[in-house]
């Protein structure tokens, strides 16, 4: 007699997910195994999806003084009926804003970095007149004290010209290709910030939208319940890193604006070009100031030596006053990482991705720690643990309960007189 077949449901949905497991697992071990492959795939995919991720990142960033504009200022001139009007008004004058903002910091820095490159030159033709000076008193020297051996530094002296002339003979056949190179790069710059902008317009004008889809993905993919779930913790990590980013940004600005003003009045040059790049470094927490420090040190060496020590007694004061002032009042607990996680973040970071790993490192590690804290507290409460903090060393303990602690003596002491009968049975049958 035959025996029909019958679907089990539960044995159906195991096997799909095994087969499924297998598949993902095979295509991972190919890719690992074909490693040089798939590092080139992955690097031309990431060459044509970057504009998209600076795009994503400008939107990002503009999308908070968006909100002010269109909440703040266009809400009161337009009815509910013009939103598409207002949004796109928002988005309009966020950008001119910007961009006005960078081109005026452009139009006063570029005539700086020119007075910079001629100052420059003068140093050149100073050293050069140096270098004459300094061999014509070393002959005066070798003439007078012919006994103290002048010899040995005269040829050392004479010889940097001709050394420094081979340094340039031999770079000069990589020049030409590597400024060929740079400047195909500049222009593939250039052209990825323009595809970028115009993307970040877009994402601008269409955010509802795209996240309205993005909910639709996540609600057929997810239950309704763990979709809920990890929208609340999507928004709860936006929150922590757009905080960062933005605070971070407007401290930024004004320690520039501080550097600027006190280099102005106390009257070291090329104020305006040193004081962008301490804001912009700025922006890498704890040793940003100090990497902002190094182009302004060298810049004002060209001047004057008392010009850099000047301006590195600045910086750590500014530095001073970023770290326990102002930092604070703007950051306060935006990240929640205690000094040892944000340098190993920005170490990481900078590792992993240079400049921008060492100041994005710091946000990505605060969303990771507090999803590991999130993950953690979930579990310690759904097994109903509690914790007592001792007061002098700050270590905790886990808190026993009355109930908890009669029930452990009560077993105990069972335990005791089980032992106590058995060690008696034991020593009779010896006897």
């Amino acid at each position: 007699m035959g025996h029909k077949f019958t679907k089990n449901s539960k044995y159906y949905t195991m096997g799909i997910y095994f087969l499924v497991f297998i598949l993902f697992a095979t295509i991972i071990v190919r890719l690992i195994w074909n490693w040089e492959a798939t590092s080139s795939y992955l690097d031309m995919l990431l060459d044509v999806i970057y504009p998209f991720l600076v795009g994503l990142l400008i939107a990002y960033l503009i999308n908070p003084l968006t909100k002010i504009i269109s909440d703040k200022f266009l809400k009161k001139f337009f009815k509910e009926k013009a939103k598409g009007a207002r949004k796109l008004l928002a988005v309009l004058f966020s950008y001119i804003i910007v961009i006005g903002a960078i081109v005026t910091a452009m139009f006063y820095i570029v005539p700086q970095i020119g007075e910079s490159l001629t100052q420059l030159v003068s140093f050149i033709e100073s050293a050069q007149n140096g270098y004459t000076n300094i061999m014509n008193k070393l002959e005066e020297l070798n003439n007078s004290y012919p006994q103290w051996k002048f010899d040995v530094i005269i040829d050392a002296v004479e010889n940097m010209p001709d050394a420094l002339a081979n340094v340039i003979t031999e770079t000069l056949p990589t020049l030409i290709p590597t400024i060929y190179n740079t400047s195909l790069s500049v222009i593939s710059v250039v052209v990825n910030l323009l595809i970028a902008v115009m993307v970040s317009v877009y994402m601008l004008l269409d955010k509802a939208r795209l996240i309205n889809n993005c909910k639709r993905i996540l609600y057929v993919i997810l239950k309704p319940e763990r979709a809920d779930r990890f929208l609340s913790t999507a928004q709860e990590c936006n929150k922590i890193f757009g905080n960062f980013i933005i605070g971070k940004m407007i401290d930024s600005i004004i320690i520039g604006i501080l550097c600027w003003i006190i280099m102005t009045i106390i009257g070291l040059p090329y104020a305006l070009v040193i004081s962008v790049i301490v804001g912009v470094t700025n922006m890498i927490p704890y040793f940003g100031p100090f990497i902002g420090a190094i182009p302004g040190i060298l810049i004002l060496l060209i001047a004057d030596l008392p010009y850099a020590i000047i301006f590195a007694i600045l910086i750590i004061a500014l530095q001073q006053f970023d770290g326990l002032y102002l930092g604070p009042k703007i950051l306060g607990e935006s990240t929640g990482l205690r000094p040892i996680w944000i340098i190993f973040a920005i170490t990481v970071g900078g590792s992993v991705a240079g400049v921008a790993g060492m100041f994005l490192g710091v946000p990505v590690v605060a969303v990771v720690a507090h999803l590991l804290d999130r993950g953690l507290t979930r579990r310690i409460n759904k097994k109903e643990l509690q914790f007592d903090v001792d007061p002098e060393t700050g270590i905790m303990k886990r808190h026993i309960k009355t109930e908890d602690k009669a029930e452990s003596q009560v077993e105990e002491s069972i335990e005791t007189k089980v032992d106590n009968a058995e060690s008696a049975n034991n020593i009779a049958k010896t006897e």
